[in-house]
């Protein structure tokens, strides 16, 4: 039996608990709250710093060169804040100069 549906953080329409992309605006990550790309450790729009592991929450988006809160997407732009292995592939948030899952250079 599912359960109730819940809100998606962006767009409000409700969505299946278990969602990872909203049906409706196809976002990642439509329910619960942000959490620090680094740690995990739950974070809020308008913190500087992540209070639990210190990695700082305004960056440049990597699509625009604006600053934004490091959410799942740009407040400028609407687009995700990833870079794309070029090695790999792999998908992660801009916190490093290195790839998570290969260990090479992102450029």
């Amino acid at each position: 039996m599912p359960g109730y549906k819940h809100p998606c953080k962006y767009c409000g329409k409700l969505i299946p608990p278990e969602s990872n992309v909203c049906p409706f605006c196809g976002k990642v990550n439509p329910l619960g709250e942000f959490r620090c790309p680094k740690c995990r450790a739950p974070i809020q729009k308008g913190y500087k710093v992540c209070s639990n592991c210190g990695l700082g929450l305004e960056i440049k988006c990597p699509n625009c060169g604006e600053t934004t809160f490091f959410g799942d997407y740009c407040e400028h732009c609407d687009a995700r804040l990833v870079v794309t292995c070029p090695h790999c592939k792999t998908e992660q948030p801009p916190i490093g100069n290195k790839c998570i899952k290969c260990n090479k250079p992102l450029k």
